[in-house]
Order: structure tokens, then sequence, then C-alpha cells
């Protein structure tokens, strides 16, 4: 929730950026990010194309949950149009941004390896998603309401929010109150005001449950929260699942005990700093994990039990390879190790399928072996990524994700990107990235080979106008190094190549 430069929809200066939970600055760790990019979910580039199917061109956050009937719901944050140019949020002056507080977009794809893609949208008219949940749009008195949870329980649908009323300095922002909404009719209506009401006195309070998160189990719904901003700490609720919408059937935690009505007692259970949860109970580890923000990084923890005691946190995303990230939202989905999670970027502002792997004690396994893996880290290659022919590293915001990306380009010759790694022989392993191409382009290829130049599996492309992932899987024979590369022949005159994201794990 940082702000980063000035905020602008349909010519209003509101200084903050949507949601405000973003740009954490790339420079703050070198910490290695174990996790590896799936797809985009949304905006132009996305497997659903929502950028023109549903005018949902850039947005943010994700907050996702099981309608009960099959499907995923996917909530997003602060949303623009057509007339989005970013890269960041917002429009400039003067243009209709068509901004929307929240919208919701409905998935029934449970094969999350390939993507995430969506059937359909709540909308007002055909192909244009709209605003769930009214919002004033003025500053310092409503300035945007946001999405921060959703659960089912039966056939009612129900989405915690918080009322923003003003985006501040970088990570601090004051809420007027936090409250819950709820749909009969699968997200396409909601009902505003007849749940719980947690105040926030008018932005001058520190109330706990500004920014919530929401775990179904055992006959309760547990509430977590977290006050406005991300320097708090994370404290629980707990409340029988038919009586959500009863501010008098909460429980708080107290440390030692369930407590009804007294949640000035509540305790902390995570210590500061906490923002931007996300709590799912996992059964391939039987343990409760938890996602957040931790200063500026996302991490995850476990607990055998939903108030803890947690793990320690342990890295998953750090800014240094994603500039500018910031949520993790759990895909309910997500099955056996593998753990799927939508993340927003700032640069350019929309958001991606993330994936992980877990061990059986839910610490973090096969993770992406490649050093920058997003080209972030460095302004040129020669340090973690080498060059062969005419390459580099562009800074012009037309990554896939964040800020970077690679290019080789030139009008004869083999030209390539590639990093050696250190492997295990006789291992199989997965690796991908994302390409696109010039027009021109006629013979693509994206793979691993030894270090005598010898390839070990490789995959083909010619021309390609949009990011589009490849991958390939190979093993890795009595080799403990292989270089990774991707590469065009440009013998038939001018052509290049642009590659980004790049992910080589265990199979």
């Amino acid at each position: 929730m940082k702000r980063r430069g000035t905020f602008i929809a349909g010519g209003l200066v509101l200084g903050f950026l949507s949601a405000a939970l973003v740009a954490l600055p790339a420079q703050a760790t070198t910490a290695h990010t174990p996790a590896t990019v799936v797809s985009k979910v949304t905006g132009p580039n996305s497997l659903s194309a929502t950028d023109t199917q549903w005018k949902v061109k850039a947005t943010d956050l994700g907050i996702l949950w099981d309608n009960g009937a099959g499907q995923t719901l996917a909530a997003f944050g602060d949303t623009f149009g057509t007339n989005w140019t970013g890269p960041g949020g917002g429009t400039p002056a003067g243009v209709d941004g068509d901004w929307r507080s929240q919208v919701l977009l409905r998935s029934s794809d449970n094969n999350l390896a390939d993507g995430m893609t969506f059937d359909s949208a709540a909308t007002d008219v055909p192909g244009h998603a709209k605003q769930l949940i009214s919002a004033k749009h003025i500053d310092n008195d409503e300035i945007t309401v946001i999405p921060t949870a959703g659960i089912s329980v039966g056939s009612r649908q129900y989405l915690s929010y918080m009322s923003v009323r003003h985006w501040g300095l970088p990570g601090e922002w004051t809420t007027n109150y936090a409250s819950i909404a709820y749909s009969d009719d699968n997200g396409q209506t909601w009902v505003k005001d007849a749940g719980p009401r947690w105040d926030n006195a008018n932005g001058t309070g520190n109330n706990q449950f500004q920014m919530q998160a929401f775990v179904r189990k055992d006959g309760y719904v547990y509430v977590y929260g977290t006050p406005s901003g991300r320097s708090g700490s994370l404290h629980l609720a707990r409340v029988p699942e038919a009586q959500l919408l009863s501010a008098a059937a909460y429980q708080y935690w107290t440390g030692s005990a369930w407590v009804t009505g007294a949640e000035s007692s509540a305790a902390s259970v995570v210590a500061a700093p906490v923002s931007e949860i996300s709590v799912a109970y996992n059964s391939y580890t039987n343990k409760y994990l938890m996602m957040y923000i931790n200063g500026e990084d996302l991490v995850l923890r476990s607990s055998a039990t939903p108030q803890g005691p947690w793990s320690a946190p342990s890295t998953i995303v750090g800014p240094s390879d994603y500039p500018g990230f910031y949520g993790g939202f759990i895909h309910p989905k997500s099955s056996g190790s593998e753990l799927y999670f939508v993340m927003s970027q700032w640069n350019p502002y929309n958001t991606y399928l993330m994936k992980i792997s877990l061990n059986a004690d839910a610490t973090v396994a096969k993770p992406n072996l490649l050093n920058d893996p997003s080209f972030e880290r460095n302004t040129a290659l020669g340090g973690d990524w080498q060059c062969a022919g005419t390459c580099g590293i562009d800074n012009q915001h037309w990554g896939f994700s964040g800020d970077k990306n690679a290019w080789a380009r030139h009008n004869s010759g083999w030209q390539d990107v590639h990093q050696s790694v250190a492997v295990t022989p006789n291992t199989q392993y997965t690796l991908s990235g994302f390409v696109r191409t010039s027009a021109s382009s006629y013979a693509g290829f994206l793979g691993a080979r030894t270090t005598s130049w010898q390839v070990i599996s490789e995959a083909t492309f010619s021309s390609v106008p949009g990011w589009t992932r490849y991958t390939v899987t190979f093993n890795s024979g009595a080799n403990s190094s292989v270089t990774v590369y991707g590469g065009i022949w440009t013998d038939h005159g001018d052509a290049w190549l642009q590659l980004d994201d790049f992910s080589l794990t265990r199979t």
C-alpha cells in the first residue's frame, strides 16, 4: 500500500494507488523468489482477455473463494476499462477511466497448471463488469470501497470490504469502517449494509479488523483481521457459519479463550507487520496456511490450529524479482502439493497466477532455481544472464510482468539470452518462460542444453505476436549443470525476441 505517483481517475486527482495494496521497493531484498509465474489473470494478454470480454483492462487484488457450486469467484479491487494506458493505476486527467471500485469474475477452471480462465462476470450490461458495492469516490470521505475477503455458506456469498477514507503515505491509509456484504445470486447483486460493522472512527481509530481473511472450518467461519495500513498485527475472531451477519455472535480470541462480544480483548496472533492476508486450510499438509505481506516480502506460514502458534515466515516472493508486487491470495482449487495464488503487480497494474510447491510439513519444495527469473535485478546482461549475439534488457514497461524483460535482436546469425544453473544428475526438470517476437521471426527456441551446447530439450516457435508461455521438460542425465536459453535465428533479416518470467523447477 505504497503511494507511487499520482493516481487519477476520470480527471479526479486522488494521490493514491488503487487499493493502495501496492508498490514494494525493488531494492529492498536480495532473497531468492521460489514462486513461479503461471499465467496473467487479468488485462491484455490474459488467458480470458478480460480487457475485451468485460472491460477489465487494469485491476488488482483477486480475492478468491469457492462459491460452493464448483466455481471460484474472484473479487478485484479498483478497476479500469478501455482508456487505461498504464503503467500503474488510474488514467490521465480528463480521461474517463471507467473506474469501478470492485468487480467480480467467475471461473470454472480446475486445471491451474496451465493458468486461470474465467467463464463470466457480474455485469451491468453485456460485456461490462459492474461495480459490486457503492462507493462515494470522494477523498477524505470515502474514496473507494475495497474487497478484502470472500466466502460461501450454502448458496450465499459473503464479501468483506473496507471503506477507505484516504490513501496516505507509503504503506499508510485510513478507513471509515469494515463490514460484510452478501449475495444470493452468485455475486450478481450485493446487499451492502446488512452485516456487522467494525467502525474505525472515521479514520481516526485503529480498529483491528479493517482488512480481513476468512476460513470456514468445523461449523465456524474464522475471521482474521488487521488494522488499516501495512504496519499492524493480526487478530482473530470466529462466528458460527449461519450467523456470519450477526455482530453479537462473534467470539474473539484472547490468547487463551474465545470471548463473545469483546473485540477489544482480541490478542495478537501474529506480530506486526501483517497486511493483505490470505488463509486457507490445506488438506495435503493438514495445516492452516497463511500468506501475507511482511515488510517488503510475501511470506508463508503454517499452523495446526486457526489460532496458531504459526511457523516462522518463509519468503515466497520478493520485490527484487517482482517490483511493485502486492497481495497474495490463495486459490481454493489448489490441490496436492501445488499451492496457487493470485498476486498483483503495479506495473502493469494487473494480476498473475503464481505457484509454489509444498513439502508435507508445509515448507517450500521445488523452488525456482533460476536467479533473476524476471530480469528485474539488473540493467544489463552479463551477470546471472548472459548474451550470445546482440541482446540486452528492456526497461520500458514492455515486460510480461514488472518493469523489465530481456531481448535479442539482429539481422543475421544466432542470438540468445541464457543462464547456466546447477542441477542434480538424472533428475526430471520443467523449464518455462514467456516469449513474444517480431512478425519477421521464423525460428525461435526455448530450451535447455549442456554446457557444451548440446540440446537436451527445446520448444520451437516462429512469429509470436503476444506474450506466450512455452514449457519443456527434460532429464538432466549425467549433467550437474545445464544452460537454459531463449533465442532466435535472424538469417532472414532483422528480427527480435523478448523474454520474461523464466522458471526451472524439479518436476
